[in-house]
Parts: C-alpha cells; sequence; structure tokens
C-alpha cells in the first residue's frame, strides 16, 4: 500500500465519512444544541453589565487602530544574521464590539520586520474576514460559514505561505506585509475547520493537522505535504466532544488529546465548554503510515492539556510528549477569566504546570507527572527539533505562590533546573518564539523574541534574548510607538521560509 505522507493526494473519506462532513458543514445538529447567544454571541450577558472584562481590560486592552512605524528605536544591536519577520496574533475587538467570550474577539497580528541589524517596521493589522465586518458563525439557514473567522489564535508559515488560524474555521493567508488575502482552503480541498496548532515535519516539511467539532465528525486528520498540497484527509473514530486545542507528531505517530473538558450547552457559559469526570479522557495514538491500522485510544484519569511543546520515541520506542496539564481547579480558574465570569482573576492562567507524559504504544498505557510548581503555558522549542529528543523548552509563567510577576521560563529536561526572567509589575510578555542563529549546532543557540505590553508606558518592546541564558541582560529592545495588547501565539517567520521552494 502506498504511503501517504509521499503519495499525492489520496482521500480516504468513504461515502459515509463525507455525509458526516456534510452534516459538519451544515451546522444544523451544532445550532440546535446551542443556547440562543451562547457561542460566538455578539453581546456580554446582562450580568457583565458595569463591571471590568477580563479580556477588555488591564493587559488585553485592545489596540483601536492599525498603525506602520519605520525605522523603529533600538536598544542594544539586533544580530546582524537576524533577517525575518516576528509576527504574534491574538484576540483584539474593534472599537464598540463586545465578544461574549475572549475566543471570539477580532483577530490582530502585530509584527517587526528584522533585517541587516536593524528593525525596518513595524505594523498591526486585523484578519479581514467576514467576522470582522459581523457575519456570524451559522448562516440564517443554520449553515457553519467556516470563512467566518476571528483568525486570532496563532500564525504559521509553510510552503510560502502565512496562514492566521483560529480552530473554529478556515485558515486565512497574509502577506509578509500584513495584508488580508482571504480564506484559505488549500485549493478547495479542505471542507471543514483547521486548528491553530498544525505542525510541520522539520525532516520531511509537511505539515499535519486537525479539525475537531463538538458534533459528528468529532475529529478529521489532515497532512498537507512540502509543497502546500492536501495529500490526505481522514475521520478519525473514537474521539468525543472535547476541547481539542493541541496535538503531538512523532516520527511514526500522531498524538490527540481527548480530554476531560467537554462541551455542554447547559453550562450556562457563553463558553460552553465544562470539566466533565464522567467523560473518559484518553489519548490517541495514529501510525502516521496509514496503511499500519487505526487509531488507538488509551484511557487516562481526567486530565485537561492546552498546548504541548514536542514528542519523540524513545530508544526503547516508547513516546514522550512534553506540555502543559490542568486539574480541574486550573480549568476552572481560565474558564472563568475566558467568559469573564464574576470573581475571575487578573490572569488567564493559575494552577497548570510542565509535565511530561509516557506512552507505550506496544502495551497501550501511558502515564504523567508535573515537572514543575509554576503556573506556566504556552511551552515552545527549537523547532529544528520538533519529533527529536529535546532538552530546552520556553514558556509563559503566570504568578502563583512562587511568582509575583509573569516571567519567561527555560526548562532543562536534562538536569531538571530552570531560568526564569521575572518582568516588572505592569509588563507581560508573550510567548517565547525561538529563532536560530545561522549554523546553529547547540539545541539553545540562538534567541528568544518576546512581545511585551507595558501599561506604565502604554506600548509595547520586542524583546531579544540569549537563548543560552535568558536572565541576562536583553541583547536587543525594539521599541514600539503604539499600545500593544497581549495576546496568544506568535512566530519567528525567517526569510528563508517565505522563499520560493
Amino acid at each position: 500500500m502506498t504511503n501517504p505522507q509521499t503519495a499525492p493526494r489520496h482521500d480516504t473519506l468513504d461515502n459515509a465519512g463525507r455525509r458526516n462532513l456534510l452534516r459538519l458543514g451544515s451546522g444544523a445538529t451544532l445550532a440546535s444544541l446551542l443556547a440562543p447567544g451562547a457561542l460566538w454571541a455578539s453581546g456580554i450577558e446582562a450580568a457583565n453589565a458595569g463591571r471590568q472584562i477580563s479580556y477588555l481590560s488591564g493587559f488585553y486592552k485592545p489596540t483601536q487602530v492599525e498603525s506602520t512605524s519605520l525605522g523603529l528605536k533600538v536598544r542594544g544591536n539586533i544580530p546582524a544574521e537576524l533577517s525575518g519577520r516576528y509576527f504574534r496574533n491574538g484576540h483584539n475587538p474593534k472599537a464598540g464590539a463586545k465578544p461574549a467570550f475572549w475566543f471570539a474577539g477580532d483577530g490582530m497580528v502585530f509584527g517587526v520586520r528584522i533585517r541587516n541589524g536593524k528593525a525596518e517596521w513595524y505594523r498591526n493589522r486585523w484578519v479581514d474576514t467576514p467576522a470582522l465586518h459581523g457575519a456570524p458563525l451559522f448562516r440564517p439557514d443554520r449553515s457553519i460559514d467556516f470563512a467566518a473567522s476571528a483568525a486570532a489564535t496563532s500564525i504559521v508559515a509553510h510552503a510560502g505561505r502565512i496562514l492566521a488560524l483560529q480552530e473554529v474555521n478556515f485558515p486565512y493567508e497574509m502577506t509578509p506585509e500584513l495584508e488580508t488575502v482571504g480564506a484559505y482552503t488549500f485549493g478547495g480541498a479542505l471542507k471543514s475547520n483547521m486548528t491553530a496548532h498544525p505542525k510541520i515535519d522539520p525532516q520531511t516539511g509537511e505539515m499535519l493537522f486537525f479539525g475537531a467539532s463538538p458534533v459528528p465528525p468529532h475529529l478529521v486528520f489532515h497532512q498537507v505535504d512540502r509543497h502546500g498540497q492536501l495529500a490526505h484527509s481522514e475521520i478519525i473514530e473514537g474521539a468525543g466532544p472535547s476541547v481539542m486545542h493541541d496535538f503531538m507528531i512523532t516520527k511514526n505517530y500522531v498524538i490527540f488529546f481527548d480530554t476531560s473538558v467537554t462541551f455542554n450547552p447547559r453550562a450556562s457559559l457563553p463558553f460552553p465548554y465544562a470539566w466533565n469526570p464522567k467523560y473518559q479522557a484518553k489519548i490517541g495514538l495514529l501510525p502516521r503510515d496509514r496503511s499500519k491500522g487505526p487509531v488507538r485510544w488509551i484511557p487516562m484519569d481526567p486530565f485537561y492539556t492546552f498546548h504541548q511543546s514536542n514528542a519523540w520515541e524513545d530508544a526503547s520506542g516508547r513516546i514522550v510528549v512534553q506540555g502543559t496539564q490542568w486539574d480541574q481547579a486550573a480549568w476552572e480558574h481560565t474558564s472563568m477569566w475566558i467568559n469573564s465570569v464574576a470573581g475571575h482573576g487578573q490572569w488567564p492562567g493559575k494552577g497548570m504546570h510542565m509535565a511530561q507524559w509516557t506512552i507505550d504504544p506496544v502495551q497501550a498505557t501511558a502515564s504523567v507527572k508535573v515537572v514543575d510548581d509554576l503556573s506556566t503555558d504556552f511551552p515552545t522549542i527549537n523547532a529544528a527539533l520538533l519529533t527529536s529528543a529535546s532538552r530546552y523548552t520556553y514558556a509563559v509563567a503566570f504568578p502563583n505562590t512562587k511568582l509575583k510577576q509573569p516571567a519567561l521560563v527555560k526548562y532543562d529536561s536534562r538536569t531538571g533546573q530552570r531560568q526564569v526572567r521575572e518582568f516588572p509589575s505592569g509588563q507581560m510578555p508573550s510567548e517565547p518564539n525561538f529563532a536560530a542563529a545561522a549554523g546553529a549546532t547547540g539545541e539553545d543557540n540562538g534567541w528568544i523574541l518576546s512581545l511585551v505590553s507595558d501599561l506604565a508606558s502604554q506600548r509595547g518592546h520586542l524583546l531579544i534574548l540569549d537563548a543560552h541564558d535568558i536572565r541576562k541582560p536583553p541583547v536587543a529592545v525594539i521599541d514600539i510607538p503604539d499600545w500593544v495588547s497581549a495576546g496568544v501565539h506568535g512566530a519567528w517567520i525567517s526569510d528563508k521560509e517565505l522563499a520560493p521552494s
């Protein structure tokens, strides 16, 4: 049988699968389950009237203008070999818009162009989608408009294209100058939603991703070849209506996390997902070589994970996955913040910790251990190590009993040590993104880039840190002459990634 990793387009959807995808696209089942004004509602519930909204205030106060600044001020020296663009996406509602929950806010991408040791420009642009102009997710006939996206979660580059992503919808293509091209469907081959966390295999150049839904089909898996062609699509059986936000890959497996946070339209929440200890949480192992059989689901005790940083197969064939884990209390704190429920805290995360899963694909067993006591999320690595054993993970830490202010953290899985760079009061770093030095041979030979929101100055700055030791004074600080709202995921996109293949 031909291996779909190298084959031309091979769509394994049978007639029943096609009908299920059409059912998903119709949206009728989902629309009928949702109470009026729940998912993607256009206004804050009456309970929010007259009080501060978590995701519209403080560090998350939206930026209200699109701007362009040239020749940015730099403190320190930008490494001359850094040539590319730093982009960071996030929810940034237009003036007057009051999304019912954080994830419904309009997408805005903030970007800095770096070349020849200079910060040539700063731009921030809304992703120009129908949703930005008020289009709802559901059309009048209750079908889903996958193009009506906030496109506000992440941004990636693959096969020369830049895509802004949000997992309920189609991706949106952006230019290197942050103008919106439009919804991107891989030449019409993509029929439903795409995760905000695709994985690009550094060895094969493939981009693997999934689409998840609270109604069947709950999980659809896709493979895109290194040239950007959608080569394989397949419904994965056995998944349920959980918040499946991220996933992982190794050289031989795709790893799905079907967790204890599930769709519940009766939860009285604008984002209608709640902790469900009765739901059987599980981890799915899917062979990347699709001739080697279906997914295998491994039951787990209740847990949730938003993000994973890496996965690989060790010498004994076991799979190691690194990421962050939530228990019920941690999820409920995050849910209160996402929905701006009365009593929510200042920070979107509390009580989630770096963890490591060990999975035995032969015995079909899995275990997890928490490896740190800080409240961390947005874990990242040197992307060249994806699917290979990695030593270093970088993350954002939120204040808890161990930490007074937000911080960036570097973890060393070999020694168990960590570096912590705590920020001054009134500053919030974004997800740390790694940029490799030219000809790098060491895993941490490069720089960490993080966009910082500064409440005192009402401006932002792009921080460039030596990845060897993030506690040292910055290599460079690029001043941004505008307010930069805190956001979600970013990316360093080198010029080489956008060069024609």
